[in-house]
């Protein structure tokens, strides 16, 4: 099942998997009073990004209750500009809201380079989009690199690269959970309880979460695999529209039982 602006989606799904032979039911929707917004990947957009932001808090103005902001991670790479994204979100245009980054596996690819203990990385990193953030950060990039580049080319993005955007891409986190939702960038593995997921699952899993029936405990809001519009169905919610190439940034609300999209 797919929406697109579809408000009240969710209550039948949450009536599909309330298990009443237990003595407590599961977690539902949103805590009462609660509005939680989620971005998906952003991928070096910034214009994306502010129009988005705009949205959201002419969307809130008049919203009394807890307010949240839930970012999927992937805010780095084939955008021409991941430095402006990143410091966008390091200045936090919603200082009234409780905000939290999520890790996407482009951010973990990024910091994995930085650290110089995976020689191999680095290719893998430019192949999908890491030279668009390194130019964004003013590193020379002359070309395609070659392995003789790479200790140079490491050395300027770390001379570059601010303070507050390396503690930034440190403290991000693996996923958040609230209510009846599981936010994570890519998936889980099905069958495997939510505490117990492994990282790697968690950043880069495609096929066997997207193919799966299985409900999961929660709902799973997730980025990474990008479709043409968000996928919406029993237990899962997809929101990478691939912004970077369509030009579209999907941003989900969640409130009590509904999602809806801006």
């Amino acid at each position: 099942m797919t929406g697109k602006n579809s408000p009240t989606i969710l209550k039948s799904i949450f009536k599909k998997i309330l298990n009443p032979k237990q003595s407590e039911p599961l977690a539902v929707g949103l805590p009462e009073s609660h509005r939680l917004y989620c971005v998906g990947d952003i991928h070096g957009r910034l214009d994306l990004l502010h129009d988005i932001h705009r949205k959201i808090a002419t969307d809130a103005l008049e919203f009394d209750g807890v307010k949240l902001v839930v970012y999927l991670g992937d805010y780095v790479d084939r955008g021409p500009h991941s430095k402006q994204v990143i410091d966008c979100l390091v200045e936090n245009d919603f200082p009234d809201f409780e905000t939290v980054f999520l890790l996407g596996n482009h951010e973990q690819v990024l910091l994995r380079f930085l650290s110089g203990k995976d020689a191999s990385i680095a290719h893998d990193w430019f192949r999908f989009g890491g030279l668009s953030t390194l130019a964004s950060y003013g590193v020379s990039v002359r070309g395609i690199p070659t392995s003789k580049d790479l200790e140079r080319l490491r050395a300027e993005f770390k001379e570059k690269l601010p303070a507050t955007h390396l503690q930034f891409l440190e403290r991000l986190v693996s996923h958040y959970e609230l209510g009846g939702y599981f936010f994570v960038h890519a998936g889980v593995r099905p069958k495997i309880k939510l505490h117990r997921q492994r990282l790697e699952d968690l950043l880069w899993i495609r096929e066997e979460f997207l193919n799966s029936d299985f409900f999961h405990g929660k709902v799973i809001v997730h980025g990474h695999s990008v479709t043409e519009q968000p996928e919406v169905h029993h237990n899962r919610i997809g929101l990478d529209t691939g912004a970077y190439s369509s030009g579209i940034l999907t941003c989900a609300v969640f409130e009590e039982l509904t999602c809806r999209f801006l």
